[in-house]
């Protein structure tokens, strides 16, 4: 038995999988449930539609449910408090009768170039492509006739939270991924705002866009109820309870700071599933502006430096696809789980420098190389050392390629200071690999704890508990490190100095290598024309 009044629920929207996680009031999980899903490249947008992530969200609550019954016998109607998040940036933009005025535009797309860069510029302050305000300025400069009838602009979990409970409201940590944000005032950089809104004047538009953007609220702050229509559109079987209070909607990135418990300022953590992201907190403000550097904030409103790669493990799964299915041609049932530790392991027997192999797994355009179309490549030469574990290691320091560029300019031009980096995600699934590539890429010891696969769902119902149980006055950072990790800190791998030197020489070739990997994604796109 369960006291589910007791009990919070944190649901993530994530690139390939909508998962729901029940937590027990010692914040352990207490069931799941998830529902597999995929983006689709339309009329050249990646997206999902409305009808996914519905059919998405219900299927993973109704998943959960089942999981509460079987385990407990009793059916779930009701929870102390819930909290929704999905992945971050993008461009949801609505008229002023709640409907949705162009297919959902996801973080993966790479067609804002001309209005990023000219943000940068005209803000002093790196503005990604993936960032909502990006996708406006660029349906803006595009001519695109539904801007003149935005009402609201979200993300995928503001927009879930708005139809839950009719609050149009967004966590900080999923702000910073709309338009820059004033760590010290907690909300939109109003200075910055002014700028836009003087940049699009001669547009004459109905709207400022102060007035279209979703109130910023931080962690612990209550950010309403969930009505019975949005009881009704989560659970079908109409048993769930309206007047749950919800907590602020986030991003997965500060879902995945409160996982890792990663909110202290010198810490940081990767994330690393389809798309792969680190974040440190800083102790001070950069000396400059990257383009490859994001500034974002925790759950609580600090300041975040981001370094985030469109491309990780998705041509990396690819790859050991085929091996499955080279198997089951032999009438091998293969195990999945055992594929993966097969392989990830068969990596570390490779040489530390790949043998001269070189993969870019770039699925989608990758912003921090400057390539703007997906199109995975695998190079050798006739020199090079062509066997599995080369190959395997090949692919997984490629995963990690573009990650490892924005690092380097944290850790050795602005010298930021880390002094713990936590992972979580696919990556690190089989033990000690990811984790010990991932310490080499970055030369610093990398920590994964016992929770770390519960990942960005988890990280959500933590959320919806400090919100929930959090004493007057008690901090987020508090919070997660005396009630929910206490003395955790994770099993950590330092760095092995061949492995630094191996990777190392992978980057440079990486980088060597981009120029061959443009010029082919132009040709294959020549071909497709």
């Amino acid at each position: 038995m369960i006291r589910q009044g007791r009990t919070v629920l944190g649901i993530e929207l994530g690139s390939t999988r909508i998962k729901a996680v029940l937590v027990g009031e010692d914040h352990s999980p207490v069931a799941s449930g998830d529902y597999v899903w995929e983006n689709r490249l339309e009329n050249g947008y990646w997206t999902y539609s409305l009808k996914d992530i519905w059919q998405g969200l219900r299927a993973s609550y109704s998943a959960l449910a089942k999981n509460v019954m079987e385990k407990y016998g009793e059916e779930l109607h009701r929870a102390g408090a819930i909290g929704f998040s999905a992945m971050m940036h993008g461009y949801m933009a609505f008229d002023a009768s709640g409907e949705l005025l162009v297919p959902f535009r996801t973080w993966r797309n790479s067609t804002t170039g001309p209005a990023a860069r000219s943000l940068t510029d005209l803000f002093e302050y790196n503005i990604p492509e993936r960032w909502s305000i990006a996708h406006l300025y660029q349906a803006i400069l595009n001519g695109e006739d539904h801007v003149k009838d935005i009402d609201y602009i979200t993300t995928l979990a503001g927009y879930i939270h708005w139809k839950l409970t009719g609050e149009k409201v967004i966590g900080i940590g999923d702000a910073a991924g709309i338009f820059p944000i004033n760590s010290e005032k907690k909300t939109y950089n109003g200075a910055m705002a002014e700028k836009f809104n003087a940049l699009v004047a001669d547009r004459h538009y109905p709207w400022k866009l102060e007035d279209i953007l979703p109130r910023v609220l931080i962690s612990g702050e209550n950010a309403g109820y969930l009505s019975k229509e949005g009881a009704a559109l989560l659970d079908e079987s109409g048993k769930l309870e309206a007047g749950i209070p919800l907590c602020p909607p986030e991003g997965d990135a500060g879902t995945g700071m409160a996982a890792t418990n990663s909110v202290a300022v010198r810490t940081g953590n990767v994330s690393a599933g389809t798309s792969v992201f680190a974040m440190v907190v800083l102790e001070k403000p950069l000396k400059k502006v990257h383009p490859e550097i994001d500034m974002v904030t925790t759950p609580d409103g600090s300041p975040v430096a981001m370094v985030h790669a469109n491309n990780c493990t998705s041509d990396l799964n690819a790859w050991v696809g085929l091996f499955k299915e080279f198997a089951e041609g032999f009438g091998i049932d293969v195990d999945m789980n055992r594929l993966y530790g097969m392989l990830y392991n068969k990596a570390m027997e490779g040489d530390c420098d790949c043998g001269g192999l070189i993969s870019y797994g770039y699925l989608s355009g990758e912003n921090i190389t400057g390539i703007e179309n997906g199109r995975p490549m695998f190079m050798r030469s006739p020199k090079s050392l062509f066997s599995l574990s080369n190959f395997m290691r090949t692919h997984l320091y490629s995963a990690l390629g573009a990650l490892k560029i924005g690092m380097d300019i944290l850790i050795k031009e602005e010298q930021v200071a880390i002094d713990s980096i936590l992972g979580h995600g696919g990556l690190f699934k089989t033990k000690g690999v990811g984790q010990q590539i991932l310490a080499d890429a970055i030369n610093t010891p990398v920590s994964v704890m016992e929770t770390a696969g519960e990942g960005g769902p988890w990280g959500m119902a933590l959320l919806a508990s400090y919100m929930l149980y959090k004493e007057d006055g008690e901090s987020l950072e508090h919070y997660l490190s005396e009630k929910v990790f206490g003395s955790d800190r994770g099993t950590s791998l330092a760095p092995d100095p061949e492995g630094v030197r191996g990777f190392e020489t992978f980057i440079r070739h990486y980088k060597e290598g981009l120029g061959a990997e443009a010029a082919a994604a132009a040709a294959l796109m020549d071909l497709e024309d």
